[in-house]
């Protein structure tokens, strides 16, 4: 081939064929579809603005107090105009700079509500008094339509009754009600004295005499004495014309509604007046204007100021009737009335069917237990970490580090179907040669997930911390399936308590010996300053009541040195500093991230106490410390979890268990169970709800594809735990979302990343808490509840990707929430109002009927809920209670939370001793300190575990050499005899350039969780996979016995060979060939695990898995030759 024929690219960048087939079980992407799974969507820009972290070893500089003026800065500033910064330091005591911005801000705010209200306000009162002014319709009531009544005749526009019928010349009473309702004001004797509103205009309309002479006007004057006489009686009705009728009849017309009978005026005047421009005005209306359709003269009459003048004495003197015609703007104001009555109860009856229809059916269906179809099949094994993972080179298959190389199963060779499971039995299983990664059969896992049961602690009793823990441990849910995640906020005394809340709480634990006495770990804490570090203490043990016998860490955070020693409350970070404790270490175990000494010394703990590594938590239930879990409630919210995998959290329903207690405590009962089962239960069904209270909810760590061939993580996703961990905030915005309501801000978050997933409420899960008892710590909590939610709300009023579409959306139900919120003051002034004008006045028609029909829908429904949902009359009783205190719930408790936007203290909610007021999380210096945490990876801390072992040892040996055996750091008597291996078999603890050095040694812990001394951790996986496991036969372990055990190899120096797996230059052979599972406690490299020594690991495994003899060897969780099957 010539040069310019060439091909210009590389032959090696041509796709290279596949025999692969495709996967039947996964997704196809469609065109415009590519960007719909919630794992592929694009991150939204996050809520807190992140600030840039101080580069290494240089210090970072002081952030500036200016605040850069932007739109919503500017109009805070100019509706707070009245109000200079000299005043706000003077007389308001406001000497930050930041502080005065946020009263600013709060004034915008308030500023905004207000005209909301009135826009409210207006649509609901004024809008109809506009349009449709009470005097027109009035007006319109007292109208009867001109030939509708027999028997009646108009005089001046009245409608006459006539009883008897006068005998007048040329005119036959008979003949003129055949046109009933038809003006007889002409016949009537009249004089310029009944028409005072014609005095002083010179126009002859005005000035002359209505009646020329007796023949023109038969009938006596016009006045009651003669109508009388005459036996007409007023019925009090207008005669009203339509505009037919007035196009039909001659020389009348219309000024402004008026109709006009101008005969009289044509008959004495059938010529036109010269420089009359009144008489021109009426010749040009009734001789010029087309009146096919009526002939109305306002426009002309009203357009010039001389004509306007006459308006008032024409009308006076030539009045016949009204326009009965309802106006252009009472029209208006009708089609608004039933366009909002059509919304309204739209919305209130769609709510409360699709409440009734979650509670009836779909929450039955997500409480019940998996079937045997979704625990049979296989998926993606916790061990493999999630794409974005820090992955070394030669893990094809993404197995976490402590798991092994690969794992320890390999997946047979696939058949047609392109991948095979080796067994439905076997936990976990490797890839073959194409890559696939390891699966597991859920069956293993079984219908209970592992489950973190995280309590966050502050200032609560030992009575109400029992409580809590008594009803977490004492759930129908297994103990080896659940961790007690016990967090105390900082070295705290509750109020009128005699012990801290650390002190109480490991009380109550019974400790775990082999991990000794805990040493301060350091972390990075939510805090600016010296604040961002914090060390924390871990208790890890078993929580023993009703013979139940719960796995337990407590997490004591003590502070640093400095700050133990000059703080009134050291390690105090707040609530959400204690969650994110939880998922960074999650996060970092999932993406095998640095880790801090408290992640390490975690994930040593959790390991030994569960029998599996923290890898294999799929969910986290978030208790407060003052809540009774109900004993089933676990289970239920599993089982909500198992049914769908596109659930990242649910909650569900709390109860008060004082609700008795004072007459605050009473006002709560129904405002907890409406909210719960109208408010959550109607957004189940958008599966949106947009706030998961941090007392009882349930959250998904990380959930397996659709497709089932990787992991997405959720809470614990990386940008979620930055976004959520955010210390500096500046803004009020920020403030509000951050400081004050850190359960709805996770929620909405997870919403914002995650908008195709779903948020559920499980009504059939039940928790019991304690609400305040007296109005000031009340007051204090929906302060708190109030600003949180509208500014959440602000920000998930945005997300566009909710479900559903316009007003069938969960975008649009948050609009309606937003705007309800900020309106209640003015929607319970104008209940009362409406309630009160009922009263006084009782409505006459439908028209009048609407606002009451309304109000009763929108009270008398959750009465029905009641009665369906629960079937309690009580809470009828309870809900007569919450009518009485709307006024509280919708009129103070907003107002004051509105005019608090710019206090983000805790207040009176959490008291300790001797504090006045609770501080907000965020005071304090905004200057970032230096971060002198270490932050390291998995390898790197279990590498300094064991070279800190070997210098033990070597120290020991020393000594023993000299002194003989000596009593260790834990207690125990130490022989000459120790492995020091890392129980994780295959992960990367050699290091390539070792050293002895002990640069570590303070922050790993002073303990040996594999002391010969203790038994072994349990398995944590189900044995169903261990049925055809192989024991020892008697002879063969006699046999071992008299043959003794060889030392371990050595392994040589790992380097990057031409192929594509790093490779061991030198490494031996024998002794042992796999790998066991990350869940196994123990192995070849672990000789301190269990009173096993050298190689007998072989024989103690196989007594765990209870197999049967014969060649293969096998651990807790099936064979270990990755070529064995079942």
């Amino acid at each position: 081939m010539s040069a310019p024929f060439r091909p210009k690219y590389d032959p090696s960048d041509v796709p290279t064929p596949t025999s692969r087939p495709l996967n039947p079980s996964a997704t196809t992407v469609r065109r415009a579809k590519t960007l719909t799974r919630p794992e592929r969507s694009v991150a939204p820009v996050p809520l807190i603005t992140p600030h840039a972290a101080p580069l290494p070893g240089k210090p970072q500089a002081p952030e500036s107090e200016d605040i850069p003026l932007d739109a919503w800065r500017i109009f805070s500033r100019v509706v707070s105009f009245w109000a200079p910064d000299f005043l706000l330091e003077s007389l308001g005591g406001l000497k930050d700079k930041q502080k005065r911005q946020a009263w600013r801000e709060k004034i915008a705010l308030c500023f905004i509500i207000i005209i909301l209200c009135g826009i409210i306000g207006f649509l609901t009162v004024g809008f109809q008094k506009v349009l449709c002014p009470d005097t027109t319709v009035k007006l319109v009531s007292r109208f009867s339509s001109k030939g509708t009544v027999q028997g009646v005749l108009g005089v001046q526009g009245w409608q006459m009754n006539i009883t008897k019928y006068p005998d007048l010349p040329g005119r036959n009473f008979v003949d003129l009600l055949k046109d009933p309702g038809q003006d007889i004001t002409t016949l009537f004797q009249r004089d310029n004295s009944l028409y005072p509103a014609c005095n002083g205009l010179s126009f002859r309309a005005a000035t002359e005499a209505p009646c020329a002479n007796a023949t023109s006007c038969p009938l006596p004057t016009l006045n009651a004495a003669t109508m009388q006489s005459l036996g007409f009686i007023n019925t009090t009705l207008i005669v009203g014309y339509d505009w037919d009728q007035v196009a039909a009849l001659q020389n009348y017309f219309v000024l402004d509604g008026a109709v006009l009978n101008l005969n009289s005026y044509m008959s004495l005047h059938p010529n036109a007046i010269p420089s009359d421009t009144v008489d021109a005005a009426i010749r040009t209306i009734l001789q010029t204007m087309p009146g096919d359709s009526g002939r109305d003269g306002t426009r002309l009459f009203f357009y010039r100021s001389d004509l306007r003048q006459a308006v008032p004495c024409l009308v006076q003197r030539y009045y016949a009737g009204n326009i009965d015609k309802v106006t252009p703007g009472c029209v208006i104001s009708q089609l608004v009335l039933y366009a909002g009555l059509i919304v309204v109860m739209s919305l209130v009856l769609v709510r409360f069917f699709m409440a009734c229809i979650f509670n009836w059916f779909m929450s039955s269906r997500l409480a019940g237990p998996p079937d045997k179809h979704t625990l049979n099949r296989s998926a993606i094994s916790p061990a493999v970490m999630p794409e974005g993972a820090n992955i070394s080179i030669d893990n094809l298959h993404g197995t976490a580090p402590w798991a092994g190389p690969g794992g320890s199963k390999k997946l047979a060779k696939g058949g047609k179907g392109g991948r095979s499971l080796a067994s439905s039995n076997s936990t976990l299983v490797n890839a073959d040669s194409n890559g696939v990664a390891p699966v597991v059969s859920l069956a293993q896992i079984g219908a209970e997930l592992f489950a973190i049961c995280l309590v966050t602690c502050y200032s609560e009793g030992e009575e109400s911390l029992r409580t809590t823990l008594d009803s977490i441990s004492t759930t129908s849910y297994k103990d080896s399936r659940k961790l007690l995640f016990i967090v105390a906020d900082g070295m705290i005394t509750g109020a009128g308590e005699k012990r801290s809340t650390p002190d109480i709480c490991v009380s109550l634990l019974e400790a775990d010996p082999r991990f000794g006495n805990p040493v301060p770990m350091s972390y990075g804490a939510v805090g600016s300053g010296a604040k961002a570090e914090n060390r924390a203490m871990v208790y890890a043990g078993h929580y023993t009541v009703a013979g139940r016998r719960t796995p337990t860490v407590i997490i004591v955070k003590c502070g640093t040195e400095h700050e133990a020693a000059t703080e009134k409350k050291p390690g105090n970070r707040g609530k959400r500093d204690s969650q994110l404790i939880l998922m960074n270490f999650f996060s970092r175990v999932t993406y095998n991230d640095r880790m801090t000494p408290l992640d390490f010394d975690l994930f040593r703990k959790i390991h030994i106490l569960m029998g599996v590594t923290p890898d294999f938590f799929e969910v986290c239930l978030m208790v407060d410390a003052d809540t009774k879990v109900f004993p089933d409630s676990l289970r239920y919210l599993v089982n909500c979890m198992h049914h769908d995998q596109m659930i990242m959290g649910c909650c569900g329903e709390t109860r008060i268990a004082n609700k008795r207690q004072s007459w605050v405590t009473a006002i709560q009962v129904f405002e907890y169970f409406i909210s719960h089962h109208n408010a959550k239960a109607f957004e189940s069904v958008f599966g949106g709800v947009s706030c998961l209270p941090g007392c009882f909810s349930m959250f998904r760590l990380k959930a397996r594809k659709q497709s089932g061939d990787d992991w997405v993580p959720l809470i614990i996703k990386p940008e979620i735990v930055k976004e959520y961990s955010q210390c500096v905030v500046t803004t009020l915005h920020e403030k509000n979302l951050l400081l004050l309501g850190e359960d709805r801000f996770l929620t909405t978050i997870l919403l914002r990343t995650f908008p195709n997933r779903k948020m559920m409420f499980l009504p059939q899960a039940k928790c019991r808490t304690v609400v305040p008892d007296t109005f000031q710590v009340l007051l204090s909590q929906r302060r708190r509840w109030i600003n949180s939610t509208i500014h959440n709300l602000m920000e998930l009023v945005l997300v566009r990707n909710l479900c559903g579409t316009f007003c069938f959306s969960m975008q649009f139900v948050v609009f309606m929430d937003l705007i309800g919120t900020v309106v209640l003051p003015i929607a319970i002034s104008l209940t009362y109002m409406l309630i009160i004008g009922m009263a006084l006045s009782p409505p006459h028609n439908f028209e009048e009927a609407i606002p009451l029909i309304l109000l009763v829908a929108v009270l008398g429904l959750p009465a029905v809920l009641i009665l369906i949902t629960t079937r309690k009359v009580v809470y009828i009783f309870w809900m007569l209670i919450y009518l009485a205190a709307l006024p509280i719930w919708n009129l103070v408790l907003p107002v004051y939370a509105f005019w608090h936007f710019d206090d983000f203290s805790w207040g009176e909610t959490r008291k300790v001793e001797g504090e006045a007021k609770g501080e907000a999380h965020g005071d304090g210096p905004a200057a970032l300190g230096a971060n002198n945490v270490p932050m390291r990876r998995w390898e790197d801390w279990e590498r300094s575990r064991l070279r800190k072992i070997r210098r033990e040892e070597r120290r020991r040996r020393d000594f023993e050499r000299t002194h003989g055996a000596y009593i260790g750091s834990n207690g125990e008597l130490t022989t000459t005899r120790s492995e020091v291996y890392s129980q994780y078999d295959g992960s990367d603890t050699i290091s390539v350039a070792s050293s002895d050095d002990d640069h570590w040694g303070e922050q790993i812990g002073g303990y040996n969780e594999n002391s010969t001394q203790y038994p072994p951790p349990p398995i944590g996986l189900n044995a169903q996979a261990l049925e055809s496991a192989e024991t020892v036969a008697a002879s063969d372990l006699e046999a071992m016995l008299d043959a003794g055990f060889d030392d371990r190899p050595t392994h040589g120096r790992v380097q990057l060979s031409d192929g594509p797996k790093y490779t061991p230059l030198s490494r031996a052979t024998g002794g042992r060939g796999t790998a066991l599972s990350p869940t196994t406690p123990m192995g070849p490299e672990t000789g301190a695990v269990s009173s096993a020594v050298a190689d007998e690991w072989k024989t103690h495994a196989k007594k765990r898995s209870g197999g049967r003899s014969g060649k293969h060897e096998y651990g807790p969780l099936g064979p270990l030759d990755p070529g064995s099957r079942f």
